[in-house]
């Protein structure tokens, strides 16, 4: 009796992300569905998690100084949607600057427009980046002294329509990423 419970509720983790590519990691029931108040640099209002309802939506967190880990990932979400044909028109890709100071509203949208035109810049006071970081435990810092230093988590968050957690990737700064299977897992949540 115990085995099938422990069974059970594994599958109701896994759903059927069965066959994700070797990148993307299921965090079906792990992670909190998407809940975040920001700044959208684009066009100075304020959004939230409500206003992307309906849409696949990716959450990252970089800045736009970052010379490597940040353009490698964004260029590989732009191929992905390129790979996903039609089914690219139902992602949105969030990208939270963890370095707002540097990032104002005009270099961040202009930032992001270099990478597609699904991707939207936001940004927040230190409370609201914080408490998004927080929530999804990405880790990050900004150090101004004795030379301005930034880190972070580069894992990319997928939710659902919904709004529920779907899976992470991994990895798309690497020199090879999945893109192919990155893509049909999309495709998969996408269609749902």
């Amino acid at each position: 009796m115990f085995r099938r419970l422990l069974f059970c509720a594994f599958l109701a983790l896994t759903g059927c992300h069965h066959n994700l590519s070797p990148q993307d990691v299921s965090v079906r029931g792990l992670v909190p569905p998407l809940a975040f108040t920001m700044t959208d640099a684009a066009t100075g209002k304020l959004v939230t998690a409500a206003d992307f309802r309906g849409a696949v939506t990716l959450l990252y967190f970089g800045y736009t100084n970052c010379p490597d880990v940040c353009p490698a990932t964004l260029y590989n979400l732009d191929r992905i949607e390129t790979l996903m044909g039609p089914d690219a028109a139902r992602i949105k890709i969030l990208f939270v600057t963890v370095d707002p100071h540097r990032d104002t509203a005009p270099l961040l949208t202009q930032y992001v427009r270099l990478f597609g035109a699904n991707l939207t810049g936001l940004r927040g006071t230190a409370d609201q980046l914080y408490q998004l970081a927080r929530r999804y435990r990405v880790v990050f810092s900004v150090s101004q002294k004795p030379t301005y230093t930034v880190t972070h988590s580069a894992a990319v968050y997928v939710f659902n329509g919904k709004g529920k957690p779907e899976f992470i990737i991994a990895g798309l700064d690497t020199s090879m990423p999945d893109l192919a299977g990155i893509a049909r897992d999309l495709k998969d949540v996408a269609q749902e």
